[in-house]
């Protein structure tokens, strides 16, 4: 039981009726989704989880598909940002991860795109309209890792990490990544961790260039100086270093190759990736010094 909920798989036979309860209330009733459209001959084989309440009302459901899509996520007006969703989301991963799939995919609707950006899922494509909602394909990789080519991918991987931080986001940059860390929603991303009372540790090869840029994480910085902090590296060895990552302090990582691009991989849930990117951070921020010319830059 979480929050007055509970998450459970469930046979479509046995659970047919809640299931198309709540998926009826929003999709059809809220969305306007043509009833022949929400119910589909895909059902009968598909893995359902049910969200109830305490009192076992149904309040959520979602579902994979054969061709490995997570889909007909729901949840109930009154239950939404309660967590519902995330809980159901990571059941029908779990479910997908245990069948041995290597990733899920689903399609999103555009609304929700922040949602499942956060639990480790990246935009493919283009977005397209499906029954007369703007929705994108999103994939998130259960075995080995995501790849990130694209920028929007890149800041999907970014917000994941950052949410799933517990205390300490550690970042390696040349240059505080212009395309990725100066974008808005890498900024907001890293603004809700700080807020909540989660420190950033940001490690530059140059810290000149973000000054002169007038870098947005740098004013960020200066209104949470408590939750952020900048040491520019001066070994030879670490000033040849040519990659970037971002790394928490749960088992979620981004690693790019090279540093001035954006492509690389991501994963969300690999313990033994991240403690290999913490510990080569560490002993680099224990020798590197203070970015005091950031500290003092007034914009």
């Amino acid at each position: 039981m979480t929050d007055g909920f509970v998450v459970e798989r469930v046979a479509f036979d046995e659970a047919r009726v809640e299931l198309h309860a709540v998926r009826g209330t929003v999709f059809i009733d809220e969305q306007r989704v043509p009833a022949e459209i929400e119910r589909d001959a895909l059902d009968p084989q598909c893995v359902h989880v049910l969200a109830r309440a305490a009192d076992g009302t149904p309040i959520g459901a979602g579902r994979l598909t054969p061709d490995r899509r997570i889909g007909r996520m729901a949840v109930l007006r009154d239950w939404r940002g309660r967590g519902v969703g995330e809980a159901m989301l990571a059941a029908l991963v779990d479910s997908a991860s245990a069948m041995g799939w290597p990733e899920v995919r689903l399609h999103a609707q555009v609304g929700a795109l922040a949602f499942y950006r956060r639990l480790g899922f990246l935009p493919l494509g283009p977005r397209f309209e499906e029954a007369g909602i703007e929705h994108q394909t999103m994939a998130r990789a259960l075995v080995g890792a995501g790849v990130v080519e694209t920028r929007e991918q890149g800041l999907a991987a970014l917000e994941s990490i950052a949410a799933g931080t517990r205390r300490l986001l550690r970042v390696y940059s040349r240059a505080l990544d212009p395309g990725l860390l100066d974008q808005p929603e890498a900024v907001a991303a890293l603004r809700r961790l700080g807020t909540r009372g989660g420190e950033v540790r940001v490690l530059l090869q140059d810290a000149a260039a973000p000054r002169r840029a007038l870098a947005p994480l740098i004013s960020l910085s200066q209104r949470l100086p408590s939750s952020f902090a900048f040491r520019v590296v001066g070994d030879p060895v670490d000033l040849a270093y040519p990659s970037a990552y971002t790394v928490n302090d749960a088992d979620g990582w981004y690693f790019r190759p090279l540093g001035h691009r954006l492509d690389g991989e991501t994963r969300i849930d690999s313990g033994a990736q991240a403690r290999e990117l913490r510990h080569a951070f560490d002993p680099v921020w224990e020798r590197s010094r203070p970015a005091t010319e950031l500290r003092a830059l007034g914009i």
